[in-house]
C-alpha cells in the first residue's frame, strides 16, 4: 500500500519528536511519503494531488479538524467516488479532534496510530456521509465555491465565536477551551440579533422557518467537546444519514442560560430543546437566508460573511479507515 501522510507542523498536541515517532510507526507498515504543510490550503492541494494520482491508496491526515477538512476538500474536489478515490485515515493532533473522535478513534495520537495500524491489518473501513455547502442561485453568494464539511457548520452566533477565536490565535493566543468560553461570552455581549433573528430556513415541501438567530448544522454527533465532555446539539445526527439542524430564535440572557445548561448536560438521547429551539433530522437539502451578512463556519474554520448558503447531505461520500 502506498500512502501520503499530510502533517500539520502547527498541530497543537504533537511535538516534532512525537510526530517523527508516529511517522516511523506508519512507515513500518506501508510505503509512506510524508509532506509537511507550509501554507493555508496546502493540505487541500495535497489531497487533490492524491485524488488525481493513480498510485496513492491512502491519505493520512496528522493534525486537527482544520487539516482534515482541507484534505477532504482536496480529495473530493471533483466529487465523491468512494470506490475510486484514496481512503482517508486520521491521526488526531489538534485541540478538539471532533471528526476523529466521532469515528471512535482515541484522542491520543499515539493510541490513534495504533488503532489505525490495526484497522489496516484487518481491512476495517467504512463509507461516511458528509455535508456540502454551495452558493445559492440567484443570490449575491451564488458564485461562492462549494465546500465540504465533515462534522458541523454554522451560520450566525457560533460562527462568530469561531471568528473571534481565530483572531486571538493570530495574535499568538493558544487554542484552549478556556479561550473558546471567553469568546462565547464576548460574542453574546456583542450580539445584535438576540430577539429577532435574521435567518430563514427554506426546504422543499415545507413552510419556511423564520427569525432564527443561529443555525447549527450537524453531520454527526456530538457537535463538539468541552475538554473530554461531549456536547450534543443534534443527538440523532449520524455519518449514515443526511444532515441535522438546531435553530434558536431567541438569545436573551435567560435563553442563553437555559440552552447553555442544556448543552452542557446534553446526551446522545437529548439535546437543547424548548419554545425557541428548532430541531430537524436527516435532511437532504435546505437553504439558509439572512437579512444581513452573518459569519459562516465549517469544521471550526471561519469563512467570512454570507447572506445565503445551501446545504446538502451527501450519503456515502468518503471511504475512511477506522
Amino acid at each position: 500500500m502506498r500512502a501520503l501522510l499530510v502533517v500539520n507542523p502547527a498541530a497543537t498536541t504533537t511535538s516534532a519528536r512525537r510526530r517523527d515517532v508516529l511517522i516511523h510507526a506508519l512507515a513500518s507498515e506501508m510505503k509512506l511519503e510524508a509532506v509537511t504543510t507550509e501554507y493555508r490550503g496546502h493540505a487541500r492541494d495535497l489531497g487533490r494531488q492524491a485524488a488525481e494520482s493513480d498510485d496513492i491508496d491512502l491519505v493520512v491526515a496528522l493534525g486537527g479538524d482544520g487539516t482534515v477538512n482541507e484534505v477532504v476538500n482536496g480529495l473530493l474536489h471533483a466529487g465523491p467516488d468512494p470506490d475510486r478515490l484514496p481512503g482517508l485515515a486520521v491521526v488526531p493532533g489538534g485541540s478538539t479532534n471532533v471528526f476523529a473522535r466521532a469515528l471512535g478513534l482515541p484522542n491520543d495520537p499515539v493510541e490513534a496510530t495504533g488503532a489505525l495500524l490495526d484497522a489496516l491489518r484487518l481491512g476495517s473501513e467504512r463509507v461516511v456521509g458528509l455535508g456540502l455547502t454551495s452558493g445559492t442561485p440567484g443570490t449575491e453568494d451564488e458564485a461562492v465555491p462549494d465546500r465540504w464539511f465533515t462534522f458541523n457548520a454554522g451560520l450566525g452566533f457560533d460562527a462568530g465565536v469561531v471568528g473571534r477565536v481565530e483572531q486571538q490565535r493570530e495574535r499568538g493566543k493558544k487554542s484552549t477551551h478556556a479561550l473558546y468560553v471567553r469568546q462565547v461570552v464576548r460574542q453574546f455581549l456583542g450580539e445584535q440579533h438576540r430577539r429577532h433573528g435574521p435567518i430563514t430556513l427554506e426546504r422543499d415541501g415545507a413552510d419556511a422557518i423564520t427569525d432564527l438567530v443561529v443555525a447549527i448544522v450537524s453531520n454527526t454527533s456530538p457537535w463538539t467537546y468541552l475538554g473530554n465532555r461531549p456536547m450534543y446539539t443534534s443527538p440523532k445526527a449520524s455519518f449514515d444519514t443526511g444532515i441535522d439542524v438546531l435553530g434558536l430564535s431567541r438569545l436573551s440572557t435567560a435563553a442563553v442560560a437555559r440552552y447553555g445548561t442544556q448543552l452542557l448536560t446534553s446526551s446522545p438521547e437529548r439535546g437543547p430543546h424548548g419554545k425557541h429551539a428548532l430541531s430537524l433530522h436527516d435532511l437532504d437539502r435546505f437553504t439558509l437566508h439572512s437579512k444581513v451578512p452573518l459569519p459562516l463556519q465549517m469544521d471550526g474554520d471561519h469563512l467570512g460573511l454570507r447572506t445565503s448558503v445551501t446545504f446538502t447531505g451527501v450519503r456515502r461520500a468518503l471511504r475512511v479507515i477506522v
